[in-house]
């Protein structure tokens, strides 16, 4: 079996070290356009801030080395400029073509430039390739740069803005939508991750849409629909497009440039097989098409690949957007799942459940806090999404939610989980189970409250403001002793509207809890407190 995989990074590399570990006999060739191959994309801002301090701390693998690792053929070089599925062979630039029997299509994505002036000046830079990187990091030390403007407030572009900060730039993050993370966090959840980059001084710009990278020699800044914005280096981090305009009269079928395959990646065409960030996948709770450029993504349904093609079975059990990032020395960000936005337009009944909790002992050195935004369906109490912010391992309560969601775990199913304790990892009921009892207690009524996005679209207007705190914290609110509440609290009408805040949420429900059992009728917690 001779088999061309075209492109060799992440999807390609996996696909064909495995199929080669399956079936010695198969002739398996890498055919990639760059002299790189297997480099770490997610690591490249990290070059750029100096964690990773040298160029080959970036590549996996050089050609040789893999090559020597796996007994698959690299070749570097070689651009594809189209396909013939009739004639089973692929043209490459300069006029070589060749014979496939099965083709791997893993070409990935490139980086989406806006045609706007002034794109192509010094000084502006996409972040896709260790060349990216390495050019960013040293036009910023050759020019002495203290300013920069990151075009994209996702991932990639807070990573870098990040980066940037840490190597003592000011820094302005300008994005298009009207939130940072657009449809990967709820505005509620973005809106805090804007308040703690702001705090770290980074400037967070949204509804600003790029129309020009300002300057004559050198990019200094951009202009956008709000107004211009300084900087001597600027990142276009505004998303990447699949690598598959080569491919448009190949007789794929395609959406948005993304490679329809099936859940054994297989194509439209005889044979064609697509992974990685050009093809597309589909979404593990609705099951409708979803693009996941995710180096995660592309490894799992790289390797997929190569079994199916070694004559096992191995379908993908599609995607659930998760994704975890560094924002700063003090903020990490997690989600999987659908957003309550996305849980919403798929039909369902969603509540949810925000709520701040300990992330391991809170008498532990380093101890923080979690703020965790459980999205679920009201009926069948099935978890569908998580988002999750701190200074500790987000990861780990995102993890929890994939395996949850991925088995249709409902949230009572988590109550008993045997999870790993001890004080410098965890607290004894676990953080991401103490949002189930939370989320648990709103389905069951005895919990009733609003939401803080509730709370910013005005939902409490006409409830008194009861301050939970140990001490009086909130200006112009009645203040409460919970340890002295044992009766009605003088003043307190038992129909009146009472809000309970604290600064966590907790000592709000409490309180709660008192006052339902003496009579009142109308009270809300804020859920995460102040």
């Amino acid at each position: 079996m001779n088999v061309i995989v075209i492109g060799g990074v992440a999807a390609g590399t996996k696909a064909a070290a495995k199929l080669k570990r399956e079936n010695r006999s198969a002739n398996v060739t890498i055919c990639t356009k760059g002299q790189d191959i297997s480099y770490a994309g997610c690591g490249l801002p990290y070059y750029v801030g100096g964690s990773i301090e040298t160029r080959d701390e970036l590549i996996v693998n050089t050609p040789a080395k893999y090559t020597a690792l796996t007994g698959v053929e690299v070749r570097t070089g070689m651009e594809a400029v189209g396909i013939d599925a009739a004639a089973k062979t692929v043209s490459f630039a300069g006029g070589e073509t060749v014979s496939y029997d099965k083709l791997i299509l893993a070409v990935g994505a490139a980086p989406f430039v806006p045609r706007v002036p002034g794109t192509s000046l010094p000084g502006v830079f996409t972040m896709r390739t260790p060349d990216d990187a390495i050019g960013l990091r040293d036009y910023v030390k050759a020019n002495g740069c203290r300013s920069a403007v990151v075009v994209g407030g996702g991932f990639i572009g807070l990573e870098i803005a990040e980066n940037l900060l840490a190597q003592g730039l000011k820094v302005t993050v300008v994005d298009l939508a009207f939130q940072v993370m657009p449809n990967l966090f709820d505005p509620e959840m973005a809106d805090f991750i804007r308040r703690k980059l702001q705090s770290k001084g980074i400037r967070v710009v949204t509804g600003a849409g790029l129309e020009e990278v300002l300057g004559n020699e050198k990019a200094e800044g951009i202009r956008t629909g709000v107004g211009n914005f300084p900087g001597e280096v600027v990142v276009l981090a505004i998303g990447i497009r699949p690598a598959t305009g080569f491919l448009q009269d190949s007789g794929l079928e395609m959406n948005r440039g993304a490679i329809l395959v099936d859940e054994f990646q297989r194509t439209n065409l005889p044979d064609v097989y697509a992974v990685g960030d050009c093809a597309q996948v589909y979404n593990r709770i609705t099951g409708k098409g979803q693009w996941s450029a995710m180096g995660s993504t592309a490894n799992i349904t790289g390797r997929c690949l190569a079994k199916n093609l070694a004559g096992k079975t191995a379908p993908y059990g599609g995607c659930l957007g998760t994704g975890v990032v560094k924002l700063t020395d003090s903020l990490n960000a997690g989600r999987t799942g659908l957003t309550e936005a996305q849980a919403k337009e798929a039909g369902y009944d969603v509540i949810t459940a925000t709520c701040v909790t300990d992330d391991k002992a809170h008498y532990y050195p380093g101890s923080d806090a979690f703020v965790t935004k459980l999205i679920a369906d009201r009926e069948s109490h099935r978890l569908l999404g998580i988002q999750v912010l701190g200074a500790g391992s987000v990861d780990k309560m995102v993890d929890i939610a994939v395996t949850g969601i991925a088995m249709g775990a409902k949230a009572e199913d988590f109550d008993t989980l045997d999870f790993a304790y001890a004080p410098p990892f965890s607290t004894a009921i676990h953080p991401f189970v103490q949002a189930c009892y939370i989320l648990e207690n709103k389905l069951s009524g005895e919990y009733e409250s609003f939401t803080p996005a509730e709370y910013a679209a005005g939902k409490a207007r006409g409830y008194k403001v009861i301050d939970v705190s140990p001490a009086p914290a909130i200006p112009g609110a009645r203040w409460v002793d919970l340890g002295k509440v044992t009766g009605p609290i003088e003043g307190l009408e038992k129909d009146d509207k009472l809000l309970l805040v604290c600064a966590r949420g907790k000592r709000g429900y409490f309180l709660q809890n008192r006052l339902k059992a003496m009579g009142y009728t109308n009270t809300r917690a804020l859920e995460g407190g102040l």
